[in-house]
């Protein structure tokens, strides 16, 4: 035993010493004189190594840097060993060469040329050397970027032309240029084609550039119904160019619900209101959408609304939007709202939009009654929405939104043609301040330029979609402004916690009255299997009256994504 134990004793002191020995190599790097030293030491070289190897390619880097400085004609002329641990790189550097003049002979489109931020002087330009190596692998990936990926670049017949500047010449290799032949979907077979065609604008004979692809793709996740699995991928054939992208199906159905309760001034009874939102998407693989909308509230009011979006009619980069409103108020009056639109998809932010809206409104009571009358109408429009995402967050998958529409027609009752304009506004922000705290903006808003009005023609407004605290569509005016503002605190990635304060400015030219309206209050929302669950309880109030908790409004909702 103590024969063996010396001898593990022996073993481990000397792995101690040869560990303690290989990290300790140093390494110091001269020139031919104090000059060429200095310059060496303004490199920074690493000193001490673990071993001969790292060492080794260390020197290496360092003459590259050399080279990389300027140093074209620089040489290692030794690197020798002083003793058990010390290394010396010795360095001859001769001429520093500041610049270099590179002819081009038109090799190099001019356009390239000014993406590099180069000036070219006929056939050539003048470069720092120092930024050489940057310079050239930049152009080379602008040309492999233009159709060419195999493409090569060298510098050829490199000459002195004087003491600081260095004259050369470029080859290039240029191989065919490479177009999509063919593109191939995995994963979701049935996607419509013309998303790829028009919406991130990848089609067959296009000339192949896998920065701009990557870049297209991963649009992807700016569609509610379909997400990129993995890059694209392309196979080279010698003839041919096939482009193969991943992409899978998502939950794009979307079924939204609230229940909303408070006390009837009137009567002291609690009442209901409530809504059913359904949306429909790309069921039928052409990436349509059908959204149904049917709202009764506490004001003996019902709304239907139906809707049909068909993007890139007939392959072409138009689509097409229908709509239905049907809007009846207890025994007053039915207005039907019927409009077509065509929309141009700009990209996947962008997009504008031209229709065409028709009106009619029936007096059900038939009476005399000054503010409302039967009526029709017919209106010109143009609408314009940007859309910014962040599909990381399932929460608040829209961080900002910005949709406007503007239209202009004519009115007519009682055998009177009026001209009228309308605007309408409707946008939100989401200020991410840190993964746990945000502030969420939303302004919305109508307007109706005439001469005279009807009360049954003029927007309504109020309640849990605008003005909170008040009565669903409650309020009518020829004129609102609403700004709504929450403060959003995350307990988890799924479950959040808000304020309410809200803002309103409406003009009633029938009533001949403007105000202020506010409401206050909180809520809560939490991402379940069943869908997002949201709470809201809010109390309005005019800006000269008091607050009354009688008078508050308690709003359920559920949104389920299937």
């Amino acid at each position: 035993m103590p024969n063996r134990f010396r001898s593990y004793t022996v073993l481990i002191v000397g792995l101690f010493f040869a560990q303690v020995y290989s990290q300790n190599l140093e390494l110091k790097a001269i020139g031919n004189d104090i000059n060429e030293t200095n310059v060496i030491d303004s490199l920074g070289y690493k000193s001490y190594f673990k071993d001969y190897n790292s060492l080794k390619t260390e020197t290496d880097s360092l003459a590259k840097r050399l080279l990389s400085i300027g140093y074209i004609n620089s040489r290692l002329i030794e690197l020798k060993k002083q003793n058990d641990s010390l290394f010396q790189a010795k360095f001859s550097l001769k001429t520093r060469f500041k610049s270099i003049t590179i002819n081009h002979y038109g090799l190099i489109d001019e356009d390239i040329l000014k993406l590099s931020n180069l000036k070219s002087n006929g056939s050539s330009f003048t470069i720092p050397i120092s930024k050489l190596e940057t310079t050239l692998e930049f152009i080379n990936a602008e040309i492999a970027n233009r159709g060419k990926p195999f493409s090569t670049l060298q510098l050829v017949e490199i000459t002195q032309e004087s003491d600081t500047n260095l004259l050369a010449s470029i080859e290039l290799s240029q191989p065919i240029e490479r177009t999509i032949d063919k593109i191939i979907i995995k994963g979701y077979e049935k996607f419509p084609k013309t998303y790829i065609k028009h919406y991130m604008k990848i089609k067959t004979g296009q000339r192949f550039n896998l920065n701009r692809i990557k870049r297209k793709t991963s649009e992807l996740s700016d569609l509610r119904f379909a997400n990129q699995i993995k890059d694209p991928e392309v196979l080279f054939t010698k003839d041919s160019t096939i482009l193969y992208m991943y992409i899978e199906k998502t939950k794009s159905n979307a079924f939204d619900g609230f229940l909303g309760f408070g006390t009837n001034e009137d009567t002291n009874k609690i009442e209901f209101d409530g809504y059913l939102n359904l949306s429909l998407t790309n069921n039928l693989n052409y990436g349509e959408t059908l959204k149904l909308l049917y709202k009764s509230d506490e004001n003996d009011q019902q709304t239907f609304d139906g809707n049909v979006t068909m993007p890139y009619l007939f392959s072409s980069p138009l689509g097409v939007e229908l709509n239905l409103n049907i809007f009846k108020k207890d025994s007053t009056f039915v207005t039907t709202r019927q409009s077509a639109k065509l929309n141009y998809q700009i990209n996947s932010n962008h997009l504008v939009g031209i229709g065409l809206s028709g009106i009619n409104s029936t007096d059900l009571l038939d009476t005399t009654i000054s503010s409302v009358n039967d009526f029709s109408s017919s209106y010109y429009f143009t609408n314009y929405i940007y859309t910014k995402r962040q599909n990381y967050d399932f929460l608040f998958p829209v961080n900002f939104l910005f949709d406007i529409t503007a239209g202009f027609g004519n009115r007519t009752f009682d055998e009177i043609n009026e001209d009228q304009t309308k605007f309408a506004l409707n946008t939100f922000k989401i200020f991410n301040l840190n993964d746990r705290n945000s502030i969420y903006v939303r302004g919305s808003g109508e307007i109706i330029d005439s001469d005279t009005f009807l009360e049954n023609e003029l927007p309504r407004f109020g309640g849990i979609n605008s003005i909170r605290g008040f009565e669903e569509n409650s309020l009518f005016a020829n004129l609102f402004g609403v700004i709504n503002t929450e403060y959003r605190y995350r307990l988890n990635r799924d479950i959040y916690v808000h304020s309410v304060i809200d803002a309103a400015y409406f003009e009633n030219k029938i009533s001949d009255q403007k105000g202020k309206l506010f409401g206050f209050g909180f809520g809560f929302g939490f991402l379940s299997k069943a869908g997002l669950f949201r709470f809201n309880y809010s109390s309005g109030k005019t800006e000269n009256q008091q607050f009354k908790l009688s008078d508050s409004k308690v709003h359920l909702s559920l949104t389920a994504t299937f």
